[in-house]
């Protein structure tokens, strides 16, 4: 079986989740290698994409992982939600030593993943995430090797999001209504 990351109550309407609540898990101060660690985990394997939005379940803002936040990634020994890394960088939210140990491990690299021997691992995990009916994962490959993926820093989202308001004209967003007929 997966480990799990950031599978939180807050998350899904379905009680008792994996992971619990995801306030229980954080902190004010991250991992002194945090920013490695949220490359890491932002460098997964995409496992399920899936089209929907959500924003920041602490703070109700948009997030550079609201965009497909519930797609499901993957090294290969743990699962974690494509908005997990947010949670990481944002809020510092704890991770168990096991992963620590592994990812650290791995020099931060993601690691090539053999599919068949990832492949049982992954049909057993996927109930506990509420996806006992999604379509067996497989691949065509035998292994999956690491690409580098563009993906949008913090500090890029903040940025464009500050722009947006500052080009955004102001006064209401309201459609005029038409004039009555005399």
């Amino acid at each position: 079986m997966l480990g799990l990351l950031g599978f939180y109550d807050e998350f899904d309407t379905r009680s008792s989740q994996p992971n619990g609540s995801i306030h229980d898990v954080v902190r004010p101060v991250g991992e002194r290698d945090e920013t490695d660690l949220v490359a890491y985990l932002d460098a997964g394997y995409d496992l399920i994409d899936v089209m929907e939005g959500g924003p920041d379940v602490i703070t109700g803002s948009p997030h550079r992982h609201s965009p497909g936040c519930s797609s499901l990634l993957t090294d290969g020994a743990w699962l974690w939600r494509q908005d997990f890394p947010h949670y990481v960088e944002t809020h510092h939210v704890s991770l168990p030593d096991a992963f620590l140990e592994h990812v650290r491990s791995q020099n931060y690299q993601m690691p090539t993943i053999i599919v068949a021997q990832f492949a049982p691992h992954y049909d057993e995990t996927m109930p506990l995430v509420g996806w006992a009916s999604a379509v067996p994962w497989r691949s065509t490959a035998t292994t999956l090797v690491p690409e580098p993926r563009a993906v949008t820093s913090k500090t890029q989202f903040d940025a464009a999001t500050l722009a947006q308001e500052r080009n955004r004209p102001h006064g209401s967003w309201a459609r005029p209504r038409k004039p009555r007929r005399t």
